[in-house]
């Protein structure tokens, strides 16, 4: 029955999308055509098709008059009006694809739900690009009821040489990723929307790892699908949405959409917001979609993963340095974790064994952000308390103590050609103590992946018992091209703890002496082949230390490369 229902919809999906690309082709050509009639050179008539076309403009400038997105009625940034909040890198979705997000590709957000494509209703430039056809499909003659489509194919092929420092048993590994994401966003009104986005992930190569289901596989699935219910109140513009989504409104350092693998994060759940002029607020309450289900639509929340809070933001009073604009936004943020599984587990002093259990960890924090001039700058602070379960009944539970801070200063020299942009990055994560299996858990936990590229694109170092610093370069040689730079150096916070990979930890124990690890640089070359489309090369790699190659480490090397095409 499931099964006949699916493809009875996928058909009907189908031919609604025929009939759609049907329809835009006619009107496309039926444009085109009106073109190309001559105009009558009779002054009556002359007036009165000059008359009816300025009552035909007028009508559709009625209909349209109360959109405005954030960067206006025609912008090029499709985001919806939030005011100074749109410039705030804080709210997550807002925030630009980290690969994608250069020149006229910038409308395309992170979370693609955040953008607002009512802006093409009576955009003069809208049949600029034939794509514009499917991100706003008026559905009645006011406009205010639409539908858009947006979509993504990622063709990705990566390249390791000795992963994990030679730790995995897997070395050379060739891995082919192939990502279908496609969503409908559909309006009524300006206060009901709901939006669903598919997805499929394909995999294969030889000498492979981390294919699970969930991770890089995965069957046709929804990884979004919510209600979302909006309006301005008490002076704000409200809103509470609820289903399946990403959320990334958290620090760069805390959880991101999961970029880097085929099968991003998503949540179950609820949230609501709140923006005023200067000040919003966000509550949220999750549990983890799972998608380890190796079947056709069988994701449901995870009982085992949850994370819940909120966090406010206040954007300070504007100013200008040297003529330009500046501002800083303060956030304070409490972001709850639950969790339990190998994630949880605390290593001891034998390497593979471990004290199982599970934890709540409270992350308590704020961020201090914004420009000064031409310089950008982004701290954060936050104290992860909570507590650790043994799974052990005769084992008493654990307090949790831990810290994080991280700086990233960057100068933007605006007066050169490239906007290119110089930074530095420094981190600082509490680890803890092997040899301890009582008082304090003092290891800073990061359950969730970083944003793509935060310290570690390779996936091999997780951030938890790390110092790291290093340089942060971004530059645009031409409009059309982006380089990223990033190359941290990296130590151990607490020689008694180990080191750990994203899920894991390494087994370095006594034979691994002092605290330098070593060094990662990390390059990012992108190139827009053509409109919709972008090439991507990442190259990274570890320089172990010598203690690590003592310990049985090695370096590693890491080849990624992307090709994206998005509408």
């Amino acid at each position: 029955m499931n099964k006949l229902f699916f493809h009875t919809s996928l058909k009907v999906v189908n031919r609604i999308t025929s009939i759609i690309l049907l329809l835009s082709s006619i009107h496309a050509y039926a444009q085109d055509q009106t073109k190309q009639t001559l105009l009558p050179t009779t002054p009556s008539t002359f007036n009165q098709l000059a008359s009816t076309i300025a009552n035909n403009s007028n009508m559709i400038n009625r209909n349209c008059s109360q959109i405005v997105t954030a960067s206006g009625k025609y912008g090029n940034t499709r985001h919806p009006n939030w005011g100074v909040f749109n410039s705030h890198s804080g709210f997550g979705p807002v925030g630009n694809y980290s690969w994608f997000a250069f020149g006229k590709y910038a409308p395309y957000a992170q979370a693609r739900w955040v953008e607002d494509w009512s802006g093409l209703c009576n955009d003069p430039h809208k049949n600029d690009d034939w794509f514009n056809r499917l991100k706003y499909i008026p559905l009645n003659s006011s406009g205010d009821i639409w539908l858009s489509l947006n979509g993504n194919e990622r063709l990705r092929y990566v390249f390791d040489s000795k992963p994990n420092m030679g730790f995995n048993v897997k070395t050379n590994a060739n891995r082919l990723l192939v990502r279908s994401v496609y969503g409908a966003d559909f309006h009524v009104g300006s206060h009901v929307r709901a939006y669903a986005e598919l997805i499929n992930g394909i995999a294969g190569g030889s000498n492979t790892f981390g294919y699970q289901t969930g991770f890089q596989r995965k069957r046709l699935d929804m990884q979004q699908g919510f209600l979302e219910i909006k309006g301005d109140l008490l002076g704000a513009k409200m809103g509470a949405i609820g289903g399946r989504q990403y959320f990334v409104d958290t620090p760069l350092s805390m959880t991101s959409a999961r970029e880097l693998t085929n099968i991003r994060y998503s949540w179950d759940g609820f949230r609501g917001y709140a923006f005023w002029k200067k000040f919003r607020i966000d509550i949220f309450n999750f549990w983890q979609t799972n998608f380890s289900k190796d079947h056709v639509f069988g994701a449901g929340p995870s009982y085992n993963a949850r994370m819940f809070g909120g966090l406010a933001s206040y954007a300070l009073p504007n100013f200008k340095v040297q003529n330009i604009n500046s501002q800083f936004f303060l956030d304070i943020f409490y972001i709850g974790y639950l969790y339990n599984s190998a994630a949880a587990a605390l290593p001891t002093p034998v390497a593979g064994k471990y004290i199982k259990g599970s934890t709540r960890r409270d992350n308590i924090g704020g961020e201090f952000s914004g420009n000064l001039g031409n310089l950008k700058v982004d701290l954060t602070g936050i104290y992860q308390g909570g507590v650790f379960r043994p799974a052990d009944p005769n084992t008493k539970n654990r307090p949790v103590r831990a810290f994080a801070f991280n700086a990233i200063f960057a100068y933007n020299f605006k007066n050169l050609p490239g906007n290119l942009s110089l930074g530095l990055q420094s981190d600082y994560f509490s680890g803890g103590n092997y040899k301890k299996d009582h008082g304090a858990v003092r290891n800073y936990a990061v359950p969730y992946f970083t944003t793509a590229n935060y310290q570690d694109m390779t996936l091999y170092l997780a951030t938890s018992n790390t110092v790291s610093t290093g340089p942060l370069i971004t530059y645009n040689p031409t409009k059309k091209s982006l380089v990223k730079l990033h190359a941290p150096v990296i130590w151990r916070a607490n020689t008694n703890d180990t080191i750990y990979g994203v899920g894991f930890n390494y087994p370095l124990r006594d034979n691994f002496s002092g605290g330098f690890v070593g060094a990662i640089p990390q390059l990012t070359l992108a190139y827009a082949i053509a409109h919709h489309l972008i090439l991507t090369g990442d190259f990274a790699g570890v320089l172990a230390s010598r203690s690590i190659k003592k310990a049985g480490g090695a370096n590693s090397a890491f080849l990624m490369e992307t090709l994206d095409f998005r509408f």
